[in-house]
């Protein structure tokens, strides 16, 4: 090489615009990718809330009144949202297909699905 260029130290940028990033440049081994969130269990062994007052408010002890938005209708046999209910069974629906499901059920099934929901009819 010359000495001129050798005497000039020319420092190049680690990282040049033009060029695409590599995952494993951006993210070396070891490092996360990214934020990582903790769950209620790990917050609550973390706090050691055993040695707050119990007067203090936390997540373990926090009360809150019931909602005053009305409870979201779910179908019975999907689990989707539900806008309609079967007269004859008293069974939530989301659409045609599962509401032919419902009306060709033997009426024990249809029990046992409303039993799941707490709104079991007793037949006298």
């Amino acid at each position: 090489m010359e000495p001129e260029v050798v005497e000039a130290e020319l420092v190049l940028p680690s990282y040049l615009s033009f060029k695409k990033v590599q995952m494993y440049e951006k993210y070396p081994k070891g490092q996360s990718r990214g934020r990582h969130w903790k769950h209620l269990k790990q917050i609550i062994q973390a706090e050691n809330y055993q040695n707050y007052p119990p007067e203090e408010p936390n997540y373990v002890n926090i009360e809150s009144p019931p909602s005053m938005h009305p409870s979201k209708k779910i179908c019975d046999i999907t689990g989707f949202e539900a806008p309609y209910y079967d007269p004859r069974t008293n069974l939530r629906y989301a659409n045609t297909e599962v509401f032919k499901i419902i009306r060709s059920l033997p009426n024990e099934y249809v029990q046992r699905y409303l039993a799941l929901r707490n709104a079991q009819v007793v037949l006298k």
